[in-house]
């Protein structure tokens, strides 16, 4: 499994003959048009998009994305709706607790503690992202949240190895609670900080999330740099 961070909450996920884009938002992302990355290289053989909740900084590319690749959509049923009106014509609309499987992964659905809207539409509960591989690696995305209790139930069910965990704070978790939370209610054997450095709201950088993660490790990509899982 690969997988590459696009910046803010956006990453590219490769395995078997699949391409998964979570939340890409590519276009108006400081931190992926700095990078150097190309929009058609990065968006090139996609095959799935699956979007955390509907704000614009997450749903960022998703229309374009599947109108030019012919990707299927992961969404909660009023966000995948919303978009199949913007011309998403292959959409999979699920919610918290279910799960769908496509060729390589199966997909589920987690509970988040936020909003999610567009322009002044509701659209659908917030949500983590588990991505359960064939190739046996699990990855929680966990979307834009707070630290709740549920995180230890979802840990218990899932058993997520990798962990993708918004530090930025204002929006989500801050350095803190987000370290508290890996720590507290997860036994990832990777974690992936983001949600961090875009705007200047935000965190700048993941250091401060670092030095509350020891004597954990943390994994710090370059926007572009892939990993290999």
């Amino acid at each position: 499994m690969k997988l590459t961070w696009l910046g803010h909450s956006a990453f590219r996920i490769e395995t078997g003959a699949s391409v998964i884009l979570i939340d890409p938002f590519l276009k108006g992302n400081p931190t992926f048009e700095s990078s150097g990355l190309d929009w058609d290289t990065v968006t090139a053989g996609v095959t799935h998009v699956a979007l955390t909740h509907g704000h614009d900084d997450h749903i960022g590319d998703t229309a374009d994305i599947c109108k030019k690749t012919g990707a299927t959509l992961f969404a909660v049923w009023e966000l995948a709706t919303y978009l199949a009106g913007q011309g998403v014509e292959k959409y999979e609309p699920m919610n918290t607790g279910g799960t769908v499987c496509a060729q390589d992964f199966g997909l589920t659905f987690v509970d988040a503690k936020h909003s999610s809207s567009s322009g002044g539409v509701y659209l659908g509960n917030p949500c983590g992202i588990i991505l359960d591989t064939r190739e046996g690696k699990k990855v929680l995305h966990m979307g834009d949240t707070d630290i709740f209790p549920g995180m230890a139930l979802i840990n218990e069910i899932q058993q997520p190895d990798i962990g993708i965990v918004p530090i930025g704070d204002r929006f989500t978790m801050g350095a803190r609670t987000a370290a508290l939370a890996c720590k507290k209610f997860f036994n990832f054997k990777t974690v992936i900080p983001c949600h961090y450095g875009t705007f200047g709201l935000i965190a700048p950088n993941a250091d401060r999330f670092i030095e509350e993660m020891k004597p954990n490790p943390v994994t710090v990509p370059k926007v572009g740099e892939v990993l290999t899982f």
